[in-house]
Parts: C-alpha cells; structure tokens; sequence
C-alpha cells in the first residue's frame, strides 16, 4: 500500500511524460527514423541535460515535449494531459534567438502577453522584473540589433520566463557565444532555474556544460535515438555554494564525465580512409 501511494505522489509531480515515442521522418526513399521507444518522466524542478552524438535526435524529442511534432507511436503528455500542440506552458529557447527586430528590448519581452490580453500596468510590471532577472534593466528601450549575442540571448530568456511557463526547452541555447559570454550565460541560467523553480530540458553537445548544469544527464545514442544512461548529479549544486566552477577538478566529476564521453564516443560513427 505504501509503495502505491509512494508510486502516486512521483506520478502526480511528473511534468512531462513519455511513454514509448517513436518518431519516423517520411522522405521519398523511404522513412528516417529518429527516435525509437522513448520512455522519459520529468520531474517538477528538474534540470535535465540531454547529450548524444549528431543528429541523434535530441531535437526532435525537444519539439515533440514544445508541441512542433506529434509522435508516430507512443504518447506525449504534460501534467497527464495529452501534448497536441504548443502553448506558453513549455517555453522554447532556440540557439538563435527569435525577436523582432522592429521592436525594442521591452516591447518583445511583453509580445507575449500582450497577445494574452494581460493589462497594460500587469504587462509594464511583469516585463521590468524579468528584465531585472536576467540583467538587462537600462536596456528596454534598445533595438535587438543593437544587442550583442548574449544580451539577444537573455532578451529571448526574458521573453519566454515572463509568461511563467511550468517547463523550459532550450535548445544549444549557448552554442553560438564566445567561451566568456557562455560561462556568464551559464551562471544566469543557474541561478534563474534556483530562484524560479522551473523545470528545465537542455540541450548541448558540450559535456561540462551538462555536468555543471543539470540535475540528470541523458545520455542518447545513435539515430534512431534511444536512452542509453543517466546520470544524477549535484554539481550545480556545488557551484551554487561554493561560487566557484572548481568542482570540475574533482575526481567525481571527472570519472562521470569520462564516462558520459566514453559512451558517446562509442556511438560514433567509423569514417573509413
């Protein structure tokens, strides 16, 4: 009885849930399949980094969570509701941010709820305090072109945590930042997810990033992309308290993250000379 009601109360904080997805491209020589019997829970305030090698379909199982892809098999839920199309409860963070660029630093981060009719005093106080979360009180009245790109990227972190979606997807949010800007972005991201509590599914190629970030790493093979590992962490913890990244040098770490790379590379594929 006890396990049952245990059982109960991890059901009722899953986030997400999927349940055997598989997803097949359709193409003129026959179907691509990138994924094939996904089963993932994610927990209310998690913080989950996916890795695998290219093309391995870490994307793909992303826009099935957003709602851009329906599953072939299986079932995609949110909160035991069926996922059956995108909404501002999963907010979607893409390498390259989406703004306007006709519109200014503020106007894009209230888009959002202008769009959901939110009043004028509710829209102009809800956009400076997520302004002032990612830093960028002072700069509300700046074009985005006139931005750098870590300052686009915390337009678009702005943009989406101000309609306070229960989940964020962020797709290699980062990868296209210079090392310094990264390492900031990476703090900010850190300490948001600390402070707001939200539940969040990362995506990188970059195996420090994931361990110094998230709470669970998952590791995919190979298309068609399945779960190979996972992995629990406490480093972002670690760095929270301490303020420092120097956790990276301890042993812990670095076996995990031998590991972690150790299975990547082993999917990899063989090139031939």
């Amino acid at each position: 009885m006890n396990g049952e009601l245990c059982m109960a109360e991890d059901k009722a904080n899953y986030v997400v849930t999927l349940k055997n997805v598989s997803l097949c491209y359709p193409g003129e020589k026959g179907g691509v399949n990138a994924l094939k019997g996904i089963n993932l829970d994610i927990k209310k305030g998690e913080f989950i980094c996916l890795l695998g090698p290219s093309g391995c379909g870490k994307s793909t199982l992303l826009k099935i969570i957003a709602g851009f892809l329906k599953p072939t098999a299986g079932e995609a839920r949110m909160v035991d509701k069926p996922i059956c199309g995108p909404d501002w409860h999963r907010g979607v963070i893409f390498q390259n941010p989406t703004l306007y660029p006709w519109l200014n630093v503020q106007d894009n981060v209230a888009f959002g709820l202008k769009m959901r009719k939110f009043s004028k005093n509710e829209i102009m106080e809800l956009t400076n305090r997520y302004l002032k979360l990612v830093g960028l009180n002072g700069f509300e009245k700046y074009k985005t072109y006139e931005l750098s790109g870590g300052m686009k990227q915390r337009v678009s972190l702005a943009r989406t945590l101000v309609n306070k979606p229960e989940m964020l997807l962020m797709d290699e949010p980062f990868g296209a930042l210079d090392a310094l800007t990264r390492q900031n972005m990476q703090t900010l991201i850190r300490r948001i997810w600390m402070k707001t509590g939200n539940t969040v599914l990362f995506i990188t190629h970059d195996v420090d990033e994931a361990l110094s970030l998230a709470t669970r790493v998952i590791v995919m093979s190979r298309r068609p992309g399945r779960i190979l590992e996972e992995f629990h962490t406490n480093f972002t913890y670690q760095i929270l308290d301490s303020e420092h990244e120097n956790v990276i040098y301890k042993p812990d770490y670095m076996n995990i993250r031998e590991e972690i790379l150790k299975i990547i590379n082993s999917q990899s594929e063989k090139l031939e000379f």
